[in-house]
């Protein structure tokens, strides 16, 4: 048990089993060596090695021990044994010299000095009654002061422009528009970080580089370049000097000024203040490691490699470093310019089916996904694909999140608001034990008004408007790696609408939902197509041929993008597939459970006999649905080859229930 971390035990969450980054690359090192020397280990199935007696003894402790940092491995099921960021490694570094705790009293009187001198305003304006009517200045006059104050507090605004749960709308709408552009450094300082990065001069690496910085922002800026040995044309992330010691004095300020709100947290978050600065904290270090950002890259890579349809930049790694990243250049239409995008040929609703669907695989199939995808971030390439950049701003979703989440959409699609509300504690929006029963209501206020508009003028926009007031008014805490989602798709959102001001995003997004829970193997959402299909014992079989209607719409989109008519045999193998929906693996799955699993045999057979009549015609219906995408003889074929096992089933079965009934 020996250098397991607290929150491993407290959570059950097993330590050899390895949540996304670095599974790939360490697996073979981890079925060698049982060691803890893994970057994250996260919940899983993978059994753990603890003994009935130890994990007992571990679950009795007492939970309140344990750091706010735990707390979020617990909640997250995911934990970091090795972190970059952690309050006692920022406070030694902050710490460390007598210069550098002088610099921390100025910085600290100059916080505490605009802060204080901007909350007194605010209390002024409430004692003579105007707090109201001058909110738009105050707002703005808030955006500029945390300008002043540099990057952390630039950074610190962007999060809290996607945090109803900290600050009212209006000032997050004024907070959304803040950014972090800043003057650029100049190019001797960068270009001498370069070099030494590389352990050699520029000019023999680089045959070509741009004279001005491409982009520049708080944390670094980007240069265009072409590799004297290939040709081939790059972009070289440079960070920004000395910026390290400046996030880490501000990022020990912030939580020392976090612990004398504890109390007002605890009681309107339902969570310290220390642990939103944590996760804010953990956050803004990883993206001031490059080597991090190159990890991503590769992550997003290998998740996309089968895919014709979205482009990733491949990293050069031999050329990078912790404060430099070379990649390739992405030489795309940028997302706010639809004629350009018309001008190249691209059908403007195929690509934008495609940009939906690869956001949705990333949120609910990978579960790692671009936590910042802005107008600059996102290309539209010419021959269809859509490319993204800048993966220095990532999240992590566990095994476990994703099915709560797919879970929370089950339950929104059989209007089971209590169980919605559950859902929202167990993803860690709510603390445990917090009594649900005020917020079913209001949940199914704004899911009902919501669906009343009809799927086709449902928008994430007016939906998070309403969840705002919701979180705001109740003791609710929107983790950190969830409001990354929330912004990722409400950007997502407003690219589309830019590019078609008549798009839904829903129109796109229900029926990639209903293609995985048709065309997935992953058993827990074979288990959530069940639950979806039959609702107070019923089945349902309108909502069946819905989701085959949607499933079907969805690859009809898809095949409509010009990446699939590519010359290369990746484009063309994937277009066969997609022109069709895989129900091989469905059909097989639901004869074997019709076969061997009582419960549902016995619920099918009553759903064609509901009402005591023959459902026929709901059976002819969803054949007639069918009879295009599945290819029946070859269908035969593999049940028939599946019968052995079948059969081995249904002897465990029988064997089980035997041994059960004596």
């Amino acid at each position: 048990m020996e250098g397991i971390c607290t929150s491993c035990l407290y959570s059950s969450i097993t330590p050899l089993s390895i949540e996304y980054r670095n599974r790939r690359k360490l697996l073979n090192t981890v079925k060698k060596n049982r060691s803890l020397s893994t970057r994250i280990c996260a919940a899983s199935s993978v059994s753990t090695v603890q003994t009935p007696s130890e994990k007992t003894a571990l679950l009795v402790k007492d939970i309140s021990r344990t750091s706010a940092l735990e707390q979020l491995d617990i909640e997250r099921g995911v934990c970091i044994p090795f972190r970059k960021y952690s309050p006692e490694s920022v406070r030694n570094k902050v710490l460390e010299s007598r210069g550098q705790i002088f610099s921390l009293v100025g910085r600290g009187i100059e916080i505490v000095w605009s802060l204080g001198l901007y909350w007194t305003t605010l209390v002024y304006d409430y004692l003579v009654g105007r707090d109201e009517e001058v909110v738009p200045f105050r707002a703005r006059q808030l955006r500029k002061l945390l300008c002043d104050l540099g990057p952390s507090f630039i950074k610190a605004g962007q999060v809290l422009a996607n945090r109803p749960d900290i600050i009212r709308e209006d000032y997050m709408n004024e907070l959304c528009i803040l950014q972090d552009d800043v003057p650029a450094f100049p190019n001797q300082v960068a270009f001498k970080i370069i070099e030494e990065e590389l352990g050699q001069p520029l000019e023999a690496v680089f045959s070509k580089i741009s004279s001005e910085t491409i982009a520049a922002a708080s944390l670094g800026q980007v240069y265009r370049a072409t590799l004297r040995a290939s040709g081939e044309e790059v972009a070289i992330k440079v960070l920004r000097p000395q910026i390290e010691p400046i996030i880490y004095r501000d990022l020990f300020l912030f939580r020392t000024l976090a612990s004398f709100l504890n109390g007002i947290s605890l009681q309107k978050l339902g969570c310290n203040a220390e642990l939103i600065v944590d996760e804010f904290g953990e956050k803004l270090l990883e993206e001031l490691d490059y080597t991090l950002e190159a990890r991503n890259i590769e992550d997003f890579l290998e998740n996309f490699k089968d895919d014709p349809t979205v482009k990733i930049p491949r990293v050069y790694r031999q050329l990078s470093g912790s404060r430099v990243l070379v990649m390739e250049w992405i030489d795309g239409i940028r997302c706010t310019d639809p004629q350009a995008i018309r001008d190249e040929g691209i059908d403007i609703d195929g690509f934008l089916t495609v940009g939906v669907s690869a956001a949705l695989r990333q949120l609910l199939e990978f579960g790692l996904f671009h936590g910042d995808p802005h107008p600059g971030n996102i290309f539209a390439m010419r021959d269809g694909r859509i490319a993204y950049v800048d993966f220095g701003n990532v999240a992590v979703l566990s095994q476990q999140n994703k099915q709560i989440l797919i879970d929370a959409v089950v339950h929104a699609v059989n209007e089971d608001y209590a169980e919605m509300a559950n859902d929202f504690t167990r993803l860690g929006f709510l603390a445990s034990g917090t009594d649900v029963a005020p917020i079913v209501p209001a949940l199914e206020a704004i899911w009902q008004n919501s669906l009343e508009k009809g799927l086709a003028d449902f928008n994430f926009r007016s939906v998070t408007g309403k969840f705002n007031q919701l979180v705001y008014n109740y003791p609710i805490r929107i983790p950190e790696r969830f409001s990354l989602v929330i912004r990722s798709l409400l950007t997502q959102e407003g690219i589309c609408l830019t590019l078609e001001p008549g798009f839904k995003f829903l129109e796109v997004a229900y029926p990639y939902v209903a293609k995985r829970l048709l065309t997935d193997p992953n058993p827990a959402l074979r288990e959530r197509l069940i639950q979806v299909l039959f609702k107070d014992g019923l089945f349902q079989w309108k909502r069946l041929e819905n989701l085959i209607s949607l499933a079907k719409e969805n690859v009809t989109k898809l095949s409509k993008n010009p990446a699939f008519r590519g010359n290369n045999r990746g484009a063309s193998n994937h277009l066969k597939n997609v022109q069709k929906l895989d129900l091989t693996d469905t059909i097989k799955d639901g004869a074997r459970l019709f076969i061997i699993d009582e419960g549902i045999r016995r619920q099918l057979l009553l759903a064609l006999t509901e009402d005591s009549k023959l459902h026929i015609e709901e059976v002819v219906d969803v054949y007639r649905l069918l009879e295009d995408q599945v290819d029946v003889p070859s269908m035969a074929m593999e049940l028939a080859q599946d019968l052995p096992s079948v059969a081995r089933d249904i002897l465990l079965s029988w064997s089980s229930s035997v041994l059960s009934d004596r």
